[in-house]
C-alpha cells in the first residue's frame, strides 16, 4: 500500500480508502448487507494496508455503520481512521446533533470518530448548519475528544463550495471528483482551492458509481488503447486521481473481494505524476465519449422509494442503453425487473428528489426511462 500526506494534518493515509456505501448485499436489497462477506472484505482491506474507512448514517438505508462497527471489533478499530457523517437534513433542533451523534457512536460501537463530516452540504443544508450552530457544536466535540477532525462532504455548485470552504478553518473536505466531473460540483477548481488553502481533500466517486469500471464505448476504448493497452478502465480512473498531488485518500465503494483485491493492487502502483501529460489529454477526450445522459452515481440516497421503484437501477439501464447502443439488451433487463421496481411505478410523491446529491429531477427522468423502455411494449 502507498500512503499519502493528508493536507497539513500530521498523519498519512492509505492511497485507497474503504468506502462502505456499496457493500455486498443479499437479494439485491441494499438494506440487507451480506454481513459475513462485508466484514471479511473490510478486514482484508485493513490487513493489506487500508487505514481509512468511511461510512455514513444513510448508507445501505441505515445499516452500513452497524456493519462497519462489527468489522472494527477484535482490534481492527485501532488500525484505522474512522469517518462517518452527520445527517444534517434530519436535524431540526440543536438537540438533534447530540441525538444522532450518540446513535452513531452506538451503531459503530466506538467512543470517538476520527473524521466527522457534515454530510452532503448544499445551499439548503448549509443554511441548516448556520441556523443550528453546527460548526460550533463540532468544534466543541473536538475539544471533548469525541471527534479528531471536522470537515464536510459536498454536492452543489462551485460557488457554494467556495462559500462553505471560506466560512471556517476546516480540517478537511470531501468532494466528488473523477475524469468526467472536472467541471461538476466542486470540480478541479475546488480541489485546487482547498489544497492551496491547506485543507485536506478526500475524494469520493473516483469511478463514478461504477460507471467508469465498465467496458467503455468503442471510441473511448480506442483512445485508451492508443496510450496503454494493458490498463483496465478502473486503473485508468484511479490513476487519473492518484497522479495529481492535491488528493489525499481516494475512497472506493467495493462490492466484492475481487474488486477490493484489484483496487489494492492498483493502489500499490500509484504515485503522483504516474500518468503523462499526453495520457491526461487523452483521458479528457475519452471523457467526452463516456458521459451518459443521466449523472446518477447509484449512491442510493433516494432509496427506499415508498412505492418500491429502484431509481438507480432504472437510470443505470437507461444510461447503458443510450451510451453503448444496447437498447434491446437493456430493455430486456428492464422488463425482467419486478413491476414495482420499474420507472412506470413512480407516483410522483417527490420524496426522492431532496435526497439526491446530484440534484437530479428524478420524476421527469423516470418518465424518460419509462417512455424509452415501455412505449413499444
Amino acid at each position: 500500500m502507498k500512503y499519502r500526506k493528508l493536507g497539513e494534518l500530521d498523519l498519512e493515509v492509505s492511497a485507497l480508502g474503504f468506502g462502505a456505501m456499496r457493500l455486498p448485499v443479499i437479494d439485491d436489497n441494499s438494506a440487507n448487507i451480506d454481513q459475513e462477506e462485508a466484514v471479511e472484505m473490510i478486514r482484508y482491506g485493513i490487513d493489506n494496508g487500508i487505514n481509512y474507512v468511511d461510512t455514513a448514517w444513510p448508507y445501505h438505508q441505515g445499516e452500513s455503520e452497524k456493519v462497519v462497527g462489527r468489522a472494527l471489533k477484535d482490534g481492527y478499530r485501532d488500525k484505522v481512521y474512522l469517518a462517518t457523517k452527520l445527517p444534517v437534513w434530519k436535524c431540526e433542533t440543536e438537540a438533534d446533533l447530540d441525538k444522532y451523534f450518540e446513535q452513531q457512536l452506538e451503531k459503530l460501537q466506538v467512543e470517538k470518530i476520527d473524521f466527522y463530516l457534515l454530510h452532503a452540504l448544499n445551499t439548503e443544508r448549509w443554511q441548516i448548519v448556520k441556523d443550528l450552530n453546527i460548526i460550533e457544536w463540532g468544534e466543541k466535540k473536538k475539544k471533548e475528544g469525541k471527534i479528531s477532525y471536522l470537515g464536510f462532504s459536498f454536492h452543489d455548485n462551485h460557488e457554494v463550495f467556495n462559500e462553505i470552504l471560506d466560512a471556517h478553518d476546516w480540517d478537511f473536505c470531501q468532494i466528488q471528483y473523477n475524469y468526467l466531473d472536472t467541471e461538476y460540483q466542486a470540480g478541479q477548481a475546488g480541489l485546487k482551492k482547498a489544497y492551496d488553502q491547506k485543507t485536506a481533500v478526500i475524494i469520493m466517486e473516483p469511478i463514478r458509481g461504477g460507471w467508469l469500471a465498465q467496458e467503455p464505448p468503442q471510441a473511448a476504448k480506442a483512445l485508451f488503447e492508443s496510450e496503454n493497452k494493458d490498463r483496465s478502465p478502473v486503473e485508468w480512473a484511479l490513476h487519473w486521481v492518484w497522479s495529481q498531488k492535491e488528493p489525499g485518500v481516494v475512497l472506493s465503494g467495493m462490492s466484492n473481494l475481487q474488486q477490493l483485491k484489484e483496487n489494492l493492487q492498483t493502489a500499490s502502483e500509484s504515485e503522483i505524476g504516474l500518468l503523462s501529460q499526453s495520457e491526461f489529454e487523452m483521458m479528457e477526450k475519452a471523457a467526452e465519449e463516456m458521459r451518459g445522459p443521466i449523472t446518477c452515481t447509484r449512491c442510493e440516497y433516494c432509496l427506499p422509494c415508498p412505492e418500491g421503484v429502484n431509481i438507480p437501477r432504472n437510470f443505470y439501464l437507461y444510461n447503458k442503453a443510450k451510451l453503448l447502443d444496447t437498447g434491446e439488451e437493456m430493455k430486456e433487463k428492464y422488463l425482467k425487473m419486478d413491476k414495482t421496481a420499474r420507472a412506470s411505478n413512480c407516483v410522483e410523491c417527490g420524496q426522492c428528489e431532496p435526497q439526491c446529491p446530484q440534484n437530479l429531477e428524478i420524476i421527469e427522468l423516470l418518465k424518460e426511462v419509462e417512455k424509452y423502455f415501455e412505449d413499444a411494449v
